[in-house]
């Protein structure tokens, strides 16, 4: 399996950006505009879930409009983690190694900033990165515009995780990503069912235990200026009962393994 290319800070060849969508419409344009206008050579995935205030037109008007842009589309809705997992699959499945070795995912409601994109870029540089995190909570890192307990929310929902899974990343739930292709395709080879901030724990879980490295640069992170989140109670529970099953197994499987280093059993 090839691995895909560094790749230069300003040039997008070889790059893929994935962007999931579920009403976004007023969102969507301006986003994928400042996407194609930030790194010359990118291409935009959009995967409309299913929207029914016509983002999934719309976006079907963008493509035919820039041979940069395609379109994905879930009818009916099936969730973040879904719509992440059929794109790589149809990453994969269309475009060789050598044509997309690095895959990014955004949010489409304009919190992540494309002009962050070339950090992301340059931290891909290192041949032994297998993810690049846009992140919140390191040095240089900050949110815009969200209320309290949206912060205190998003903040202890990562302490859980690191500590929990013991995972030396400050910003795991994260949602702006840059992943090495092969990296990619050999995390999601066994089967995702996790959605939303589990779902982004989830992954970079995976790639941490498959003993790839991981970068967080410090990215921006602006509240969503038009549209509704799509966080609910449920997302959150999801992830806390999926992350706390994870690190009982991680546990119960260390366990083993120094029982019988040999076997792990």
């Amino acid at each position: 399996m090839e691995t895909g290319g560094a790749v230069p800070a300003t040039d997008g060849s070889g790059v893929l950006v994935v962007v999931p969508t579920y009403d976004e419409r007023e969102n969507l344009p301006g986003l994928v505009a400042r996407i194609l206008a930030t790194v010359p050579g990118v291409r935009v995935l959009v995967v409309d879930d299913g929207s029914p205030d016509g983002t999934g037109e719309l976006a079907d008007e963008l493509a035919s409009e820039d041979g940069r842009v395609a379109v994905l589309h879930h009818r009916p809705k099936r969730g973040l983690g879904a719509a992440y997992v059929d794109a790589f699959a149809h990453v994969v499945a269309t475009h060789h190694a050598d044509d997309v070795g690095w895959v990014v995912q955004m949010d489409a409601d304009g919190s992540h900033a494309p002009e962050d994109l070339p950090a992301l870029l340059a931290a891909a540089r290192a041949d032994d990165v297998g993810l690049v995190l846009g992140s919140r909570y390191v040095p240089g890192g900050e949110v815009v515009d969200w209320p309290w307990y949206r912060n205190a929310l998003s903040r202890s929902a990562n302490v859980y995780s690191r500590r929990a899974l013991r995972l030396p990343i400050r910003d795991v739930t994260g949602g702006f990503r840059l992943f090495r292709r092969a990296v990619l395709e050999e995390i999601t080879a066994t089967p995702v069912s996790s959605q939303g901030y589990c779902f982004q724990v989830d992954l970079a879980f995976r790639v941490q235990r498959a003993g790839h490295a991981v970068r967080e640069v410090p990215i921006r992170f602006t509240e969503r200026s038009a549209g509704a989140s799509k966080m609910s109670g449920a997302v959150v529970r999801e992830a806390l009962w999926r992350i706390t099953v994870w690190a009982v197994r991680d546990r119960l499987r260390g366990l083993q393994i120094r029982k019988n280093p040999a076997t792990g059993r």
